[in-house]
């Protein structure tokens, strides 16, 4: 959600990039660093020469392999070096490098430094493994390196997701830091946050995957190292009791919930859900699921995750914000009451966009054109006639821009929350200027892993432990510090005031005064340059449009609706 007040606040438990998160795996490799050990032999290609294999372990604590086996390296910033160099898949600045490892050191002794220790490692390796100029280092072409995290993102972009979770036997870097180098455990934070979202997000398809093919043993299997990456999320713990049940083992099912009963209790105070008691129940010969099935469909090569549910003459599409995830979004109750409301008005899409939730995580950041194309994709699967377009914060302009783009089809457009441009100019007071913007991004990327800006977005929840659990989980599980980073960027680069006199289509602008994430002249504005759109101001400063009060918003959703016209209605 854009910031346009430069308020962001840190949660009490959020200070600062979090240096290690429990993997749940119980599992660290070892390293001696006591002595340097035999030279890999090599292995000849057809033209004779030889060529060395190197193999670096990144799950875990670190470890490098030669072809003669482990390789025992009295160098901790020399291994740290290594890994870097190789994640960086190409030539890396001097400057960068010394910096990053001997950051209290003055340059001209920090390059020194780093001299040595290309020296030493090469000398520990039996033979020079860098490509190195004035400027730069990287790994020599001329070795053949295979590195872990490269073949786990790998097989995640293939969609082979059993492979992927083969290679994860660890989080990224676990138990391995550097003295006095902040910037290197930052970096490698990002970087363990990133894959252990891409994992999330393997473990979940997998689950379903299996579910569908009837594997309820490898469903279980799967559900239950979620429930170890979050304890505490009643989605996950409801896939493992489900898969559970559904394979007849039910004393496993039946200590799973206890467990999972106990740490709601001990962790947030609060009971397991109606849906979660009720896969317990005697009677309940076949554990439905409390959320509708999530489907995918493939459009320019990504697979997007949506749902659908509900029935009526219109559909409405909801777009919740900068993240979402289709699953998660029904674990919190006030969420949860909202979208079954709106069944009232039709039949309801989620879906998760590109690089967000259970879509694919590949390609870039998602672009108000990117994101508009993904809304057709998703359209055409459910088979949509009509839509209504809920755009919240950020997904507004993407639903302007598919509403401009594809009007006969778009029976009305509702934007909550939202904003045409992304950050200040001369001519648009009403959002950050982009430096604090950025400043904004940084804080809200540093707190990732906890209910990052959840005194903004939701003051009303922000002192509920199910609330902050919950939203601090979806976070988790809907993207990266990394990738959201660039997501953010996007955002705040957007501009859709041009499109703006263009919208057609009948047009409903809702804001809440005190609005503590978007100003609510933004919305104003926004309105004022549409043709015809109606604007209501509701009480509350909340962002998100299922906390506070619910009421005000689904009734003017609902006055909206029906007062379109007719015409604009398809008879399924």
């Amino acid at each position: 959600m854009l910031f346009s007040y430069c308020a962001g606040r840190r949660g009490s438990e959020c200070k600062g990039p979090k240096r290690s998160m429990a993997s749940g795996f119980g599992w660290a490799g070892s390293l001696s660093l006591d002595r340097p050990l035999p030279v890999p032999s090599g292995r000849r290609q057809d033209k004779g020469e030889f060529v060395t294999s190197f193999t670096l372990q990144t799950f875990g604590f670190p470890e490098i392999h030669g072809d003669n086996g482990p390789i025992k390296l009295n160098l901790r910033r020399g291994l740290a070096l290594l890994i870097y160099l190789a994640e960086a898949k190409g030539a890396v600045a001097r400057d960068v490098l010394a910096t990053l490892l001997w950051p209290e050191s003055p340059r001209e002794t920090a390059h020194a430094r780093l001299r040595r220790m290309l020296h030493r490692i090469a000398l520990a390796l039996g033979q020079p493994i860098f490509e190195t100029d004035r400027a730069s280092v990287r790994w020599s072409p001329a070795i053949e390196l295979k590195v872990d995290s490269h073949l786990f993102e790998s097989a995640c972009d293939r969609g082979a997701f059993e492979e992927a979770c083969l290679c994860y036997r660890g989080d990224f870097l676990a138990g391995f830091a550097l003295a006095d180098c902040a910037a290197f455990d930052d970096w490698a934070f990002y970087r363990r946050e990133a894959l252990r979202g891409r994992l999330m997000h393997g473990l979940e398809r997998l689950v379903q995957d299996k579910t569908a093919a009837g594997d309820h043993f490898a469903a279980a299997a799967h559900a239950g190292r979620l429930v170890e990456l979050d304890p505490l999320s009643e989605v996950y713990g409801r896939h493992l009791i489900r898969s559970l049940l559904t394979a007849g083992d039910r004393g496993s099912a039946e200590r799973h919930h206890a467990a999972l009963t106990q740490r709601l209790r001990d962790e947030l105070g609060v009971a397991p859900e109606a849906a979660t008691e009720a896969l317990m129940e005697p009677s309940t010969a076949s554990p439905v699921h409390a959320a509708p099935t999530t489907l995918y469909v493939e459009g320019a090569g990504v697979h997007l995750a949506y749902q659908t549910y509900g029935s009526g003459e219109l559909d409405i599409l909801i777009m919740p914000g900068f993240v979402s995830h289709v699953e998660r979004v029904w674990e919190h109750p006030a969420c949860r009451a909202f979208l079954v409301s709106l069944m009232a008005v039709g039949r309801v899409i989620l879906f998760d966009r590109r690089g967000i939730g259970l879509s694919d995580r590949v390609g870039s950041a998602p672009s108000v054109d990117v994101t508009a194309e993904d809304i057709g994709t998703v359209l055409r699967a459910a088979h949509t006639r009509r839509v209504v377009l809920f755009g919240a914060s950020e997904c507004g302009p993407a639903c302007i821009k598919f509403a401009v783009d594809e009007s006969r089809l778009v029976a009305g457009l509702i934007l909550f929350g939202s904003l045409a441009k992304g950050c200040w100019a001369p001519d648009y007071p009403h959002a950050l200027r982009a430096n604090q913007y950025d400043a904004w991004r940084q804080q809200l990327v540093a707190e990732w892993g906890g209910p990052a800006g959840i005194e903004t977005f939701a003051p009303s929840l922000s002192r509920d432990p199910q609330a902050r659990a919950w939203w601090a989980g979806l976070l988790r599980a809907a993207s990266s510090p990394g990738n959201i980073w660039a997501v953010l960027k996007a955002l705040r680069d957007t501009d859709v005031r041009h499109l703006l006199p263009q919208v057609s289509v009948p047009t409903l602008v809702l804001h809440r005064r005190n609005d503590q994430a978007v100003r609510i002249a933004a919305g104003r504005d926004m309105a004022s340059h549409i043709t015809g759109a109606h604007f209501v101001e509701l009480d509350g400063n909340d962002h998100w449009f299922f906390a506070g009060a619910q009421q005000p918003v689904l009734e003017a959703v609902k006055r909206f609706v029906d007062a379109l016209p007719r015409e604009r209605r398809p008879t399924r």
